[in-house]
């Protein structure tokens, strides 16, 4: 009897850790699409090879069909009428926009290995029931045949342009959701991120022999550019051109093309291709070929403090809407001021890394793209565009700050259609995302910051890591705990406020008493300026931490004891005299996102002159 039960505590041991074993689900498309560019209309067949590597049995799958957001009457219509504050990103009011306007994805013909399946419409969302159940370690085949309408420029996608793009064309496809530890992703599309399955794409598009296009992946009959690749436009069929890419291992495939794109390549870093597409518009040329070394340099950067990137091409494409990364691909609009024009291709460059390579899911974790991307993307403008701004955060921690006191603020663990204020979404993401960075910095130092993202980004790409992923990276790297941050921080709207509540003398020694006023514990950087124009750091670590960072100053450097965070005030001893004492700053280098620092700092020449008042 003993026997047998140490035999079940082992089956059971060994079935809780194969659990707990990381897996991801996988795909291949192959897609074939006919287009109209008189009526912006399309059919297309695809074949979806689908692989269940989770540990479950899978009965039905999901799809997104983005397209039908794009409709008077839609959720996305709804909330963006019910939200709080107006969503800048949408200008237009889609309850009415005109019928040949919309946007439109419909299927049919739906099959499994060859057997009819039963589908349900739930708008964005098609739920299709399987006849053939998935057990772990399957793989089936789902053919289904689709069309749909390319809706009038509203987010992202569509076309015409205010700037005479014809075809920007993202998110077009039915396009299976994403089934991971938290069971399938199939939230409905209402103009927030995206969340997808990596696998390779095949995809053919059939279209106007006068339109050039531009595409995720790798062209396979590059003659048709009949520039840039030395050839000539392949044989056109009923007036079309066949343009086939191939994608490997991306999880979205996304589009443009336009009669008057003109086709540019440059040669990045580790023989990587950079083609640029941009409308033959003279006052745009300068800029767009000015670009091209720019963006060249901007790969290097990102290279060198994250990693290589991993595909042989990249597209820059003069698109529809703001900048929107995708796979392989960036579409931004192109009549921009040259800054402006490098900085919106540094941001989305930049999601190469973070959303097409890491992937994180955005629906949870939108954060760790867009605030990982802001913070990397502004020190590579600041360095290529040789701006040398002393602080280039200066503009994602006045928007947080913004937030934090605006009294909107939301937890950064918000599912990202569920914020009460689009104004929130946007700091949060951007902003409060990229001073969780900048910050750590603080906390761990920028050395080990730095070397967190590289190994984050070598341990986790390709994996759709998570915030507690990128913790214990940081924690391995500096030897600091860093629990306590992640979750003040990501899953609170907790405020860090310190401030210097006295400075006193006690015996030819002064007294400092420092006092914690916002419920977020931080270690404390202080600097002291003596009147004989020394300096020294006094550096305050908390209990939380388990640790300290090296100095990162070339200044003297005092480590004193713990703050624990029970306790309100600290008091700091100083073996000087007041009277030596001319200035005492918290945090003088600003990367402690305080909430009001006008409480940390204390000048001995103010003090004498209040004195003086009294």
């Amino acid at each position: 009897m003993r026997q047998r039960y140490l035999l079940f505590l082992l089956f059971f041991y060994c079935i809780s850790v194969k659990s707990q074993k990381y897996w991801q689900q996988s795909v291949d498309y192959k897609m074939t699409v006919d287009v109209d560019v008189e009526t912006f209309k399309y059919n297309g067949q695809q074949t979806l090879v689908y692989t269940n590597n989770s540990p479950d049995t899978i009965s039905k799958v999901f799809y997104h069909l983005f397209y039908n957001a794009f409709k008077p009457g839609s959720e996305m219509a709804t909330r963006i009428l019910s939200g709080k504050d107006p969503n800048k990103r949408f200008k237009i009011d889609i309850n009415n926009i005109p019928k040949d306007e919309e946007g439109m994805l419909n299927v049919s013909n739906v099959k499994q290995n060859g057997v009819g399946l039963n589908i349900e419409y739930s708008e964005t969302i098609l739920e299709v029931s399987l006849n053939s159940i998935l057990m772990p370690g399957d793989k089936t085949t789902i053919s289904l045949d689709f069309e749909g309408q390319i809706p009038k420029i509203i987010r992202r996608a569509g076309r015409d342009s205010k700037e005479g793009v014809a075809l920007s064309v993202a998110q077009w496809f039915p396009k299976i959701a994403e089934y991971d530890y938290d069971g399938w992703n199939a939230e409905p599309y209402i103009g927030r991120e995206f969340h997808g399955v990596w696998g390779d794409f095949d995809v053919t598009i059939n279209i106007d022999k006068n339109y050039v296009v531009a595409a995720s992946g790798y062209l396979q009959n590059p003659k048709n550019y009949g520039h840039g690749y030395g050839g000539k436009k392949s044989k056109s069929r009923k007036g079309k051109t066949s343009w086939r890419f191939k994608a490997p291992m991306v999880h979205d495939f996304t589009w443009a093309a336009d009669p008057d794109f003109i086709h540019d390549t440059y040669p990045g870093p580790n023989g990587v291709a950079l083609h640029f597409f941009y409308k033959n518009n003279p006052e745009i040329i300068d800029n767009w070929k000015k670009l091209q070394p720019k963006t060249a340099e901007l790969m290097r950067f990102f290279n060198n403090t994250i990693g290589k990137y991993p595909y042989k091409e990249y597209n820059v494409v003069h698109g529809g809407d703001g900048g929107m990364e995708y796979a392989m691909l960036t579409l931004i609009t192109g009549n921009r001021k040259f800054g402006s024009l490098v900085g919106v291709t540094a941001h989305e460059l930049a999601h190469s890394w973070f959303q097409h390579v890491l992937a994180t899911n955005e629906m949870k974790h939108e954060w760790m793209d867009e605030g990982f991307t802001s913070y990397i993307s502004k020190l590579a403008v600041d360095k290529i565009l040789e701006e040398n701004n002393p602080f280039p955060l200066s503009g994602s921690y006045k928007s947080y700050l913004n937030l934090a006191l605006s009294g909107h603020e939301q937890p950064q663990s918000t599912n990202a259609n569920r914020y009460d204020y689009n104004m929130a979404y946007e700091s949060t993401a951007y902003s409060k995302g990229a001073v969780f960075l900048a910050q750590l910095g603080y906390i761990i130092g920028q050395e080990n910051l730095s070397k967190t993202i590289k190994d984050y980004y070598d341990s986790h790409k390709f994996t759709h890591p998570t915030p507690n992923d990128f913790r214990r990276i940081a924690e391995r790297v500096s030897g600091i705990q860093l629990k306590w941050y992640l979750t003040d921080w990501t899953q609170t709207t907790n405020q860090i406020d310190y401030g210097i509540k006295s400075v006193k003398e006690t015996n030819k020694n002064t007294t400092i008493t420092l006092e914690r006023i916002g419920s977020m514990p931080m270690p404390l950087d202080i600097l002291i300026n003596y009147n004989d124009g020394s300096y020294e750091i006094q550096y305050i670590p908390i209990s939380l931490m388990r640790g300290e960072k090296k100095n990162p100053y070339n200044l003297p450097w005092n480590i004193n004891k713990d703050w624990a965070w029970s306790r309100p005030e600290y008091t700091l001893q100083i073996e000087r005299e007041k009277k030596d004492i001319t200035a005492i700053v918290v945090d003088p280098t600003g990367y402690m996102a305080d909430v009001n620092r006008n409480n940390n700092e204390y000048f001995k020449m103010l003090e004498d002159a209040k004195n003086e008042n009294k």
